[in-house]
């Protein structure tokens, strides 16, 4: 009777300990690049959830929604941190300036500066100014390249490089 009550004590407590362990795992992936971020650049952990915010706001925008869904998947939890970064004003500033002089129609750089201004204003309403978010931009593309090798990665590279 004592072994069987140890056997059922070592049972639930592994049942415990697994159980507490799955969730933390989950999210290992993304804390993995938010601390490469924290610990590269020097921000906050606010800074660098709000930043690749951002840049996958920027790529919902600008990539068809299979290569979206494919560079969004390497990032766990990225939905999260979409939500959380800080709207851009597409109405004012440079980004508004090309889509209502009709430049963004001609494609190519035009929508490319656009789109890399409303990234700038998103990263300023952070607290990070310009050079950060070109030192900030690498670090995210090669972390979505290790999950989900270079041709996504190329995809995001294109957009904000």
């Amino acid at each position: 009777m004592k072994a069987f009550r140890i056997w059922t004590i070592t049972l639930c407590f592994s049942v415990l300990l697994v159980g507490g362990i799955t969730p933390v795992l989950g999210n290992a992936g993304t804390m993995d690049l938010i601390s490469k971020l924290v610990d590269a650049l020097g921000i906050t952990e606010k800074q660098a959830e709000g930043g690749v915010g951002a840049l996958f706001n920027n790529a919902k925008e600008n990539l068809s929604a299979e290569d979206f869904n494919k560079a969004s998947d390497a990032v766990p939890g990225v939905e999260e941190y979409m939500a959380e970064a800080p709207s851009t004003d597409s109405g004012s500033g440079a980004s508004g300036l090309l889509k209502s002089s009709g430049l963004s129609s001609l494609g190519g750089s035009a929508s490319k500066i656009g789109g890399m201004a409303g990234l700038a204003d998103s990263f300023s309403k952070l607290g990070m100014n310009t050079e950060t978010m070109t030192q900030f931009i690498p670090v995210v593309v090669d972390f979505v390249q290790s999950d989900a090798g270079s041709s996504v990665a190329g995809l995001l590279k294109g957009l904000w490089q």
